[in-house]
């Protein structure tokens, strides 16, 4: 599902209270990290990951890797960080309720 601008919009001002909840190392885009971010992405819907100097990845590279492989929306990308969204399959997680266009 891709998201409006509005939808954005409302997701840019909530990430901006979070802190990174996944570090891209030098190591890139692995396994581990992939599983990681699935679980977290479940839990929250909405993550801040930043990307490490030793890594041989941009943000942008690693949040469009991150996001294809977890089936996710790359909501922005502002310097070595980057946020992600996906709707949690979890029924224990309070949602995030988008605005409509």
């Amino acid at each position: 599902m891709a998201l409006t601008k509005k939808q954005t919009k409302q997701l840019r001002a909530m990430a901006n209270q979070l802190n990174p909840l996944l570090w891209i190392g030098k190591n890139d885009v692995t396994d581990a990290a992939v599983k990681q971010a699935d679980e977290t992405i479940d839990k929250h819907e909405l993550i801040k990951c930043a990307v490490q100097d030793g890594s041989g990845l941009t943000a942008r590279e690693a949040a469009d890797q991150l996001a294809q492989r977890l089936g996710a929306d790359v909501v922005q990308v502002i310097g070595n960080r980057f946020v992600l969204y996906r709707e949690s399959r979890r029924d224990d997680v309070k949602k995030i309720i988008l605005v409509r266009e």
